[in-house]
């Protein structure tokens, strides 16, 4: 069950940030439906998920068969991974209805698929964040995968219910705690850095 929690809190951590899947949503769920808007988020969380197992299972496999590849994504992406953070909590705190997400079912599928698939962010973050974490093994993809379904429906409930209340302050909170919890996961992999170093330099 431990696994499980630490893949759903990396899990949050993981998708949070992801600012083009992430406005999509927000954005169907002030502008459309509330049907719309929670098929939208479901079809966001499908290929979210599976780029999420693709992260996991292709580079962690990979960087399980060498040691020094895990070095080096462990130290670049804990240092990536704090940065990331930071600019979340620094960064600009407001509301963005640009995106266009009134289209047809099959545009808006093929949409979902790139600003999540053909998203540089998402890919990055998901190898820096999923890959390294591959020892953890099935319970955490399940927690990380879990973690994105939650996220996007939640998101999508409370912006539908609440959008005559979400402000640029309310915004403002939801980046300060993510970005905290990034900034964590970072230093926990910058942890984790450490100890591979010591095993290496220490055969």
């Amino acid at each position: 069950m431990n696994i499980f929690l630490i893949g759903l809190g990396i899990g949050f951590a993981y998708v949070a940030p992801i600012g083009l899947q992430n406005l999509f949503v927000i954005n169907s769920a002030l502008s459309q439906t509330k049907f719309r808007a929670y098929m939208t988020a479901l079809i966001i969380t499908f290929f979210d998920v599976t780029l999420a197992l693709i992260c996991f299972y292709g580079l962690g496999t990979i960087m399980q068969q060498s040691d020094i590849l895990r070095f080096l994504v462990l130290l670049i992406g804990s240092l990536v991974v704090i940065y990331i953070g930071y600019s979340i909590i620094k960064s600009k705190s407001e509301l963005d209805t640009s995106v266009e997400v009134d289209m047809p079912w099959l545009k808006l599928i093929a949409t979902a698929c790139v600003v999540t698939w053909f998203n540089p962010q998402a890919i990055v973050d998901g190898s820096l964040l999923l890959g390294a974490s591959k020892d953890y093994g099935i319970m955490f993809i399940i927690g990380v995968m879990c973690a994105s379904a939650t996220w996007f429906l939640t998101v999508t409930t409370i912006i539908s219910f609440f959008s005559n209340v979400i402000t640029n302050k309310v915004l403002r909170i939801i980046n300060i705690v993510c970005g905290s919890v990034i900034i964590f996961y970072g230093l926990k992999l910058f942890y984790d850095f450490i100890i591979l170093a010591q095993d290496m330099f220490m055969k």
